[in-house]
């Protein structure tokens, strides 16, 4: 029987930062000048003034401290809070093909390997810049990887759905190794203008090396016990920007062709689904939460992390079971659970468990679990 190994990740981080207090300063910008531009309808209850943020409140709401972006001169422009990202021509790599290349080529030098030992790509995040052709066959060609290549989107569960296609090709025979990576420009479609997520989202880039166990050396990596994924239709995070918006001019602008979510409610129902999916999985693999040496969790809130731990574990848990990179990188989409395994694995020992936990809009939960070989 084959068996498949996570033998290698990657990092790619953008080089430019926001911390809490610039991010608030150009949003409280931005207020004072809506606020300012609409004072009569405001004065006539025609419209509501916004409020301010707070660097308090923001740390406070998610645990987020800063964040990493491809570009920070828009977002804090209060006249644009929009990242200025060029359009690239058709003959120049993209952003999100760089950004891929940067963080396999790191995995494949972890892994001690070469694009010529890779089969399969899988590009795996919320926010492709384009429809077609896929970014994953981008990806490989600029890799120079021969085989296959495709993309899949299930939101901030996208990475472990696409450890878990990775991982059946490996086991049944379709490739010996298999890329999976996760570009997230999240900045691109967060709305900085609104005072309840403007400060959600970060971007970065993650890759992981799946491979066959028998192309592995004696030690290296992490099995990988077993895969589990759920989801649940939910319209409570969402966002419908897409081709057919052109279809329907009445619609352009709207919020919801941004990222919109319903806080409370996604805390109070994923939490508990999360929970249960992951002793659902540790119990069919024949484990317990006692088991676990570490969780991997999807990096969105940290109270909602707290709490998910909380719920598997019976008890509260330390920063070393549920490693946080919230406060440096925000919520990177499904690069979160990634970073946090990629930051947080090396203290591990042979036979040590884990758990690559994702989480997100569907809802879609993605669960690994893992064995430090």
């Amino acid at each position: 029987m084959i068996k498949a190994v996570i033998s290698g990740t990657g990092l790619y981080t953008p080089p430019a930062t926001i911390d809490n207090d610039e991010l608030v300063e150009a949003f409280n910008q931005f207020v004072d000048l809506y606020n300012a531009e609409h004072a009569d309808s405001i004065e006539q209850g025609e419209v509501t003034a916004l409020q301010h943020s707070s660097s308090a409140f923001i740390e406070k709401a998610s645990g987020i401290k800063r964040r990493h972006v491809i570009d920070k001169e828009g977002i804090l422009d209060p006249r644009r809070m929009t990242p200025y990202i060029p359009e690239r021509s058709n003959d120049e790599r993209s952003v999100q093909c760089d950004m891929a290349v940067s963080a396999s080529e790191e995995a494949l030098s972890r892994a001690g390997k070469t694009a010529a030992d890779v089969d399969a790509v899988i590009v795996a995040c919320s926010n492709m810049q384009r429809a077609y052709p896929a970014m994953a066959i981008e990806v490989q060609q600029a890799l120079g990887i021969e085989g296959f290549a495709y993309d899949m989107n299930v939101a901030c569960s996208s990475a472990t759905f696409g450890l878990q296609a990775a991982v059946n090709s490996v086991e049944n025979g379709a490739a010996r190794s298999v890329l999976v990576v996760s570009p997230e420009i999240c900045s691109g479609h967060l709305n900085f203008r609104d005072r309840d997520s403007h400060f959600i989202f970060g971007d970065a880039c993650t890759a992981i090396l799946v491979e066959r166990e028998a192309d592995t050396r004696a030690g290296q990596g992490f099995e990988i016990l077993g895969t589990s994924l759920k989801t649940k239709f939910s319209n409570n995070i969402r966002n419908n920007f897409g081709f057919l918006n052109r279809a329907d001019e009445s619609g352009i602008g709207k919020p919801d062709k941004l990222f919109v979510q319903e806080g409370r409610k996604v805390f109070k129902e994923v939490s508990p689904m999360v929970a249960q999916t992951i002793q659902n999985h540790l119990g069919s693999l024949g484990l317990t939460p006692g088991d676990l040496r570490r969780m991997w969790l999807h990096q969105a809130n940290l109270n909602m992390n707290q709490l998910i731990a909380r719920k598997v574990l019976g008890r509260d848990p330390g920063l070393d079971e549920a490693p946080v990179i919230l406060d440096e990188y925000a919520n990177t989409s499904s690069a979160g659970s990634i970073i946090a395994f990629h930051k947080h694995n090396d203290d591990l020992e042979t036979g040590d468990l884990g758990v690559i936990c994702s989480f997100g809009a569907g809802y879609s939960i993605g669960s690994v679990v893992v064995r430090r070989r």
